[in-house]
């Protein structure tokens, strides 16, 4: 049931024929309350999405009624008519709500959108405006709602990607996202939509989000590319009377949120390997995630491990490129167990490495005593071949 697993929220998704597919394509998840408190952290790309612009803009008063979300299309880049499409979708939505006997303001309504830059014109706005009915209307399903608001959000996603976690008082935490490609932080390139019933405090919503976001989907750099549209939206309608511990709280969203980027990571664009690079031994947890970052945007790297290439040089030489504390003669690595440099030369036999879908590559500084994961995929023929045919 992913987002409609807490109490008090409904959702749909529907097929408006944005995408040629003819697969599901708009989404829309509504708080019913009685709390409509809302936390969210988006793109640190500095050329942001009309959607983006909007939703940042909106939810800084921590509050929010209603996230509406298209795939097929990202209105990125399309002008100010892109951003009066995104106007007057939070205002249809809210229009239809409120109608529907649920107050609510323009103002109260997020908008996410995914898919090609520059797509947003009169069709892309006509299909979006004339849909908006049928699709609030369809959130009174709460049996199915959040399984087709979660499919409607994919676009190069094989699965839908949805979470939930309880937490010891009974409350519930849900989630849906999609992902594929251009991951990379911030946000790993996706859009994420957290519910929960409890009843937190709006900058306890916001404080664990950012504590979450930060040691998950931060950490996920499939193929080095920042999108335009990441948004990760958490909201709360308190409508769970239970007392909420506020470090439980944290640590399940933490948890809901390492699950829904794993699911990413396994359903990365055209990986055949899925790979978690581990710095330890770091002076910082910062420098950590500087060195396994910089190693998994390698392309060398990243071809190596496609060819099942254990090959430990380019690990080294891309570790040498950080500004991380190190000794550059007392690197060591580990390739799924094996130990193929030690002290920054050749230690055990390369051959002994053996590979599956999952590689475990440790890099050890002996500089510190922190560690950090990231987590990327091998640079494929069919991660090319499906990136050169996208836009066609």
């Amino acid at each position: 049931m992913s987002v409609t697993a807490p109490l008090g929220f409904t959702a749909a998704g529907l097929t408006a024929g944005l995408k040629p597919s003819g697969t599901k394509d708009l989404s829309l998840v509504i708080n019913t309350g009685p709390d409509t408190a809302v936390a969210a952290v988006y793109t640190s790309n500095r050329c942001k999405a009309n959607p983006v612009l909007w939703s940042q803009k909106v939810s800084a008063n921590g509050r929010a009624r209603a996230v509406v979300l298209n795939s097929g299309g990202a209105n990125c880049y399309t002008g100010d008519f892109g951003y009066e499409t995104t106007t007057l979708t939070a205002q249809t939505t809210a229009k239809l709500l409120t109608e529907a006997g649920t107050a609510t303001q323009a103002e109260d309504v997020l908008v996410c959108s995914t898919g090609l830059i520059g797509v947003g014109g009169q069709d892309f706005r006509d299909t979006i405006i004339d849909n908006l009915p049928p699709l609030v209307a369809a959130a009174e399903d709460t049996v199915t709602g959040g399984e087709h608001a979660a499919e409607a959000i994919m676009t190069t996603d094989t699965v839908a990607k949805t979470a939930t976690r309880e937490g010891s008082t009974g409350y519930t935490i849900g989630g849906m996202a999609k992902g594929a490609g251009m991951l990379a932080p911030g946000l790993a390139t996706m859009l994420v939509v957290i519910t929960t019933d409890a009843k937190v405090d709006q900058a306890v919503l916001d404080q664990a989000l950012r504590n979450s976001t930060s040691n998950s989907f931060d950490r996920l750099d499939t193929d080095g590319c920042m999108s335009t549209n990441d948004t990760v939206i958490l909201m709360s309608s308190g409508a769970h009377e239970a007392t909420v511990d506020t470090d439980e709280f944290t640590s399940l969203l933490r948890e809901l949120c390492l699950d829904l980027m794993h699911q990413l990571h396994v359903d990365a664009e055209g990986a055949h390997h899925d790979i978690a690079i581990t710095t330890q031994g770091a002076a910082s947890e910062a420098e950590a995630v500087e060195v396994s970052r910089s190693v998994s945007r390698s392309a060398l790297f990243k071809a190596a491990i496609f060819g099942q290439d254990p090959n430990w040089g380019r690990v080294v030489a891309q570790v040498g490129t950080t500004s991380a504390t190190f000794d550059p003669t007392a690197i060591d690595v580990i390739i799924n167990g094996t130990e193929v440099c030690r002290a920054s030369g050749p230690y055990e036999d390369p051959e002994k490495v053996e590979f599956e879908r999952n590689v475990d590559v440790v890099i050890d500084l002996h500089a510190g005593s922190h560690t950090a994961t990231v987590w990327t995929s091998d640079l494929t023929h069919d991660y090319v071949e499906e990136n050169s045919a996208y836009s066609t």
